[in-house]
């Protein structure tokens, strides 16, 4: 499956629904009679919806590796994290809800930290700075709660209206976060030849001078960005940031490619042409 950027619109509302819908279904398993609080039965519940719709997105990011070890690694990572923010959020949008009187403003803005701690969580498992998926998710949230606590009592069983808000939710968290993010990605990879042609990677989180390096290579558990390609090693070349730009080593015994010239060390600049293996990228940026 090819993911650009503008492909994670579509894949993130897609399975963000999906997440939302699993999570009413979940919900609605679980019950809330077990419980005698009423923020203990939120925390289970938001756990449940988040775990769900978290899982769903970090499962689309993970999809663009092709490798089930990356789609595991990133669905469970993202979902954990997801399960955090939704028991979070939830008991928040509860209390703020009774705070101001019972309108749908409360909980609207609760459903909004929801979405913005399932964006933050998503910025582990992806190349993103955590603030971007995290406003995406936030302004997300804030939408699909409207939809959520506005139809919910529009049909005469309040639970199909709460499955069309749950899926509302999902999408909605899904594809803001994607659509913030490729509107403010500041550097990113297209791959342009090789199994995974058409694939971006978003850098991001890797520029900043203090921040994280990035592993390429073909081992989702050594490397950063995976490519799946045997010509590959698991940790091929690394990518350091240093604010205003990349450097680039290779780590291979097979070479590292600049425009078709073999580099040891070399700074990456806009449109150049990366080659590892069998696999082109062609390196984005915007000031």
């Amino acid at each position: 499956m090819k993911m650009s950027r503008t492909m994670r619109l579509y894949y993130y509302a897609v399975l963000g629904a999906m997440g939302g819908l699993i999570g009413w279904q979940a919900s609605n398993a679980i019950g809330l009679s077990f419980w005698s609080s009423l923020y203990l039965s939120e925390i289970v519940v938001g756990g449940l919806i988040g775990l769900s719709i978290g899982a769903l997105i970090g499962f689309s990011e993970g999809l663009n590796s092709r490798n089930f070890l990356q789609i595991l690694k990133s669905g469970l990572f993202s979902g954990g994290l997801g399960l955090i923010g939704g028991a979070i959020g939830l008991p928040i949008a509860e209390g703020l809800f009774l705070f101001l009187g019972g309108g749908i403003l409360g909980r609207t803005i609760g459903w909004a930290v929801f979405g913005l701690l399932i964006g933050a969580a998503f910025a582990f498992t992806s190349g993103n700075e955590a603030w971007k998926p995290a406003l995406g998710g936030a302004i997300g949230g804030l939408l699909g709660g409207f939809v959520l606590e506005s139809v919910r009592g529009l049909f005469p069983d309040p639970l199909y209206g709460k499955a069309i808000g749950l899926t509302a939710m999902g999408a909605s968290i899904g594809i803001f976060i994607a659509l913030i993010v490729l509107l403010l990605s500041r550097a990113w990879f297209e791959v342009t030849s090789g199994k995974m042609e058409g694939s971006e990677f978003i850098l991001d989180k890797f520029i900043k001078q203090n921040g994280p390096s990035a592993f390429i290579g073909s081992s989702p558990l050594k490397s950063d960005i995976v490519l799946p390609d045997p010509d590959i090693d698991p940790q091929h070349a690394l990518l350091k940031g240093e604010d205003s730009h990349f450097n680039i080593k290779d780590l291979s015994l097979s070479g590292t490619f600049i425009n078709g010239k073999k580099i040891e060390l070399a700074q990456l600049r806009k449109n150049q042409t990366l080659r590892i293996g069998n696999t082109e990228l062609v390196y984005h940026e915007r000031k």
